[in-house]
């Protein structure tokens, strides 16, 4: 029997890495698997390998090996590879929650908080002992190795299970689907369906951390170390700031897709926008009087990572100082860059438009004492397009009502502003937090919300095409963790500039943009997973947004020179 099986077996010339920028060619066979290849190599590798990359394609591990095909290998501190061990690990913690409560008690998932997700348990409180026993549970099923399985279902049968398991959320998006069948991914009887790929089996995930947090509590993961957990690092203004915009969620009763799909199906789209416009205007409103009490401000600092909307924050937080009697005058830090031919470089060679070194510091010092001390002072303008600073004959002098609104990635770094008084000076940081939910399971990943901002707005007035704008993406991710999130706790105020509806309104935009990156280029990946997150959204036309709206900033129309 073993004879005619081994004569039956076919062999196959596979190209693999076999450690980390190294191939060979190596002989398999039929019924191997990529996770029995990725074992093979796994010595060679620092951490543990949990997707593969097969002709240009990301396959999960428990695929078959095919004849001729090149295969590579991501681990759990590459960027998919991340991705794919995170929602693993959000599977492994509902069913831990499951084996110990049953269906009394759920598992929610809100948000990123640090180098975690951000949980809370509903229908139940979460204390120290509830805790270790969910921590304890995750740690056995580990232990136990269980499979994580794949079936493909049709999507209408996937609605029907999830309707009847009381799971409203994934009912919603699965309804708006256009595929006719979807991934389910099952362990240990409990059936869920996960935005992305996923490991093999729970042996895979050793590596987590629980830790309680304010209402609930962290589930941590490991960072650019895949064999540790770092303590939760995280900023409690950031918490309280996606807690608000929870509730502004829950005010509008749109916290996931299939929420936000309901509405714009029932043609409730525009009332959307209006509700949500008008709660972020009263925000900005509230901001301009506490910066008008203070009495002493001249410069307010607006700084926050790219395409938050800083400039058209900046522009009607301007027009909200002007209704309290105050004279605002907007200044983008992005026109002190310097000629692109002076600018310095990254470590990978590439142009570093995001570190402080892009912009004439000494430049800005000179001409924000001059306007301090009441001395009028021509205003630059940055060309992006010819990549030089251009004078314009912008003349601005201060009196004694004016006060400068001054937007940039480094306006809450003092080294930018060495020179101005500290109480001159009023902080406020801006993001794009995301308090959409993909479901209750999966959160919408921030970091998408705003490259899909800048992919739209970067293709309309930069002449940068999606393909490029995804390949320094890492980039200007790297230059906001060292130059932007440090200084975040050193802001007066942490303001949310995401829009519930706004992915609804970029769809349209964006879609054409990441049809056009070639599949065999390195950014395709990326491009297919934001079509794929894409796709779960109904459009939303923009006749109904006004023009001052952030999104503006982005598909254009805006009011504001942006």
């Amino acid at each position: 029997i073993q004879y005619w099986g081994r004569l039956r077996m076919q062999e196959y010339n596979v190209v693999v890495e076999t450690k980390p920028g190294t191939f060979e060619e190596v002989l398999a066979t039929d019924d191997m698997t990529l996770q029995q290849l990725a074992e093979e190599c796994q010595e060679n590798y620092r951490d543990r390998i949990v997707l593969a990359n097969v002709n240009g394609r990301l396959r999960e591990l428990n695929k078959k090996v095919t004849d001729g095909a090149t295969v590579s290998f991501l681990n759990m501190t590459e960027r998919d590879g991340k991705r794919t061990y995170r929602r693993s690990v959000t599977l492994l913690l509902q069913k831990a929650v499951d084996n110990l409560w049953g269906d009394s008690v759920h598992v929610r998932v809100f948000y990123s908080l640090g180098e975690g997700y951000y949980c809370e348990l509903e229908n139940d409180s979460i204390d120290d002992e509830k805790l270790a026993a969910i921590k304890s549970e995750m740690q056995r099923l580990v232990e136990l190795n269980l499979p994580i399985e794949k079936n493909s279902v049709k999507t209408e049968e996937a609605e029907h299970r999830f309707r009847d398991r009381g799971m409203k959320d994934k009912e919603r998006l699965l309804h708006y689907r256009r595929s006719s069948r979807v991934n389910l991914y099952s362990l240990d009887g409990m059936e869920d369906y996960f935005y992305g790929y996923m490991v093999p089996s729970t042996g895979y995930l050793s590596v987590f951390d629980l830790q309680l947090y304010e209402d609930g509590f962290v589930l941590l993961f490991p960072n650019k170390n895949g064999s540790k957990v770092e303590p939760l690092n995280t900023s409690n203004k950031l918490y309280h700031t996606l807690k608000q915009s929870r509730e502004w969620s829950q005010m509008l009763g749109v916290g996931t897709i299939g929420a936000l799909n309901d509405a714009i199906a029932a043609g409730k789209g525009e009332q959307i926008v209006l509700l949500q416009e008008a709660l972020m205007e009263e925000r900005i409103g509230a901001l301009a009087a506490q910066i008008a009490e203070r009495g002493n401000v001249k410069f307010v600092m607006i700084a926050g990572p790219s395409s938050s909307g800083k400039t058209s924050f900046s522009n009607r937080l301007s027009i909200q100082l002007l209704a309290k009697g105050l004279k605002p005058h907007p200044v983008g830090l992005d026109d002190y860059y310097l000629d692109r031919r002076l600018c310095p470089k990254d470590e990978d060679g590439n142009l570093d438009f995001e570190c402080l070194g892009a912009l004439d510091v000494e430049q800005f010092n000179k001409d924000m004492t001059r306007l301090l001390n009441g001395e009028a002072v021509e205003m630059p303008s940055f060309n992006f397009k010819t990549g030089q600073r251009e004078y314009r004959g912008n003349v601005l002098q201060l009196g004694a009502d004016d006060i400068l609104v001054i937007e940039g990635i480094h306006g809450l770094n003092d080294k930018l502003s060495y020179t101005l008084p500290a109480e001159s000076k009023f902080k406020i940081y801006i993001s794009a937090l995301t308090q959409l939910n993909i479901d209750e399971h999966n959160p919408l990943p921030t970091t998408d919300c705003r490259l899909l901002r800048r992919i739209v707005r970067d293709a309309r007035t930069r002449g940068t095409n999606a393909q490029e704008t995804i390949a320094m993406w890492s980039s200007v991710r790297r230059g906001e963790e060292k130059n932007i999130f440090p200084y975040q706790e050193s802001a007066d105020v942490m303001f949310n500039s995401a829009l519930i509806y706004e992915l609804a309104v970029l769809k349209v935009y964006a879609e054409p943009l990441l049809f056009q990156i070639p599949r065999e280029s390195e950014e395709y990946f990326e491009a297919k997973r934001l079509l794929k997150l894409l796709d779960y959204f109904l459009p939303l036309p923009t006749e109904g947004i006004m023009q001052s709206s952030l999104v503006r900033e982005f598909v254009g129309g805006s009011c504001f020179n942006v």
